[in-house]
């Protein structure tokens, strides 16, 4: 039965030390507020898995909390580098991390077969690639009806999913609209989903029946955080900050200030902060 919790306790109740956990979003909706209490509880050895670890990930692995990284693309998103994981890759600060990288496909087909409830994902991939030379968990098996040979990687079933939406109803049913990436089958493959939205409505009985919606039973928790997906954004809600990404690149490059920022902006912050940090993206949105 899915609970309407305070992000505090939701985190707290779902993540663990030593978790297989996914922050997902593409460019759109990312967990940042999810991601930021996380940091705030301390939480150590995490498996961080991600097509597109931008900044909450490069602030997660900065303040030591990873182990390893499963992605198919690292950075900032149009402007570069994501710094603090490229420091703990490059010179084990502030601790060594595992990566194993995938192509956007291979992540995708992993996700969905996760949902499915299967062992690995099966599809046309990786040709003409060198990706498996450094990941062995690409590999490859011939398909008995053609003799074709297809890639093959492991389904990706996270321990915990994270992932921000626009509206829940007050039965526990999310409601997502606008670039959905891969959310849905990441929540869909967690042992359990945390959801963040942006607000809880009555019911979505005058909306289009084809809105992506997950379904209450799919849900561990929700919890009600407007602005939650600041600096990313919320289509029909708040536009992208870019100029904090911006930011970011020159904030990340310095690892004293960097330090100094996590604490000013996410140790000494709650979420209840987010809505404040989008009030002036939202009329542009």
């Amino acid at each position: 039965m899915v609970k309407f919790l305070p992000l505090k306790q939701a985190v707290a109740e779902n993540l663990h030390d030593g978790d297989t956990v996914a922050f997902e979003g593409f460019t759109h909706l990312i967990p940042t507020a999810a991601a930021h209490e996380a940091i705030r509880q301390g939480f150590r050895d995490l498996t961080l898995i991600r097509m597109t670890p931008d900044l909450i990930y490069d602030q997660m692995i900065g303040m030591g909390m990873a182990r390893k990284i499963i992605f198919s693309y690292v950075g900032n998103p149009g402007v570069g580098l994501l710094r603090r994981a490229r420091d703990a890759i490059e010179n084990g600060f502030p601790r060594a991390i595992e990566v194993e990288e995938h192509s956007h496909a291979g992540m995708a087909n992993a996700y969905e077969a996760g949902a499915a409830g299967l062992p690995c994902a099966v599809f046309r991939g990786y040709r003409g690639a060198g990706l498996a030379s450094v990941n062995q968990n690409i590999r490859s098996v011939t398909c008995p009806f053609t003799g074709e040979v297809l890639a093959a990687v492991p389904a990706i079933r996270p321990d915990v999913t994270f992932i921000h939406a626009q509206k829940a109803d007050r039965k526990g049913n999310v409601l997502i609209e606008g670039i959905i990436g891969i959310q849905k089958e990441a929540a869909l493959a967690a042992k359990r989903a945390v959801v963040t939205v942006e607000e809880v409505v009555d019911s979505f009985d005058d909306l289009h029946p084809n809105l992506t919606v997950l379904p209450n039973w799919t849900i561990a928790a929700i919890s009600v955080v407007p602005g939650g997906s600041h600096p990313s954004y919320a289509h029909g809600y708040y536009v992208r900050d870019n100029a904090a990404y911006l930011e970011w690149d020159e904030i990340a490059a310095d690892r004293e200030r960097f330090q100094a920022w996590m604490q000013a902006n996410v140790l000494e912050s709650t979420a209840d902060d987010f809505a404040a940090r989008v009030e002036h993206l939202r009329k542009a949105a």
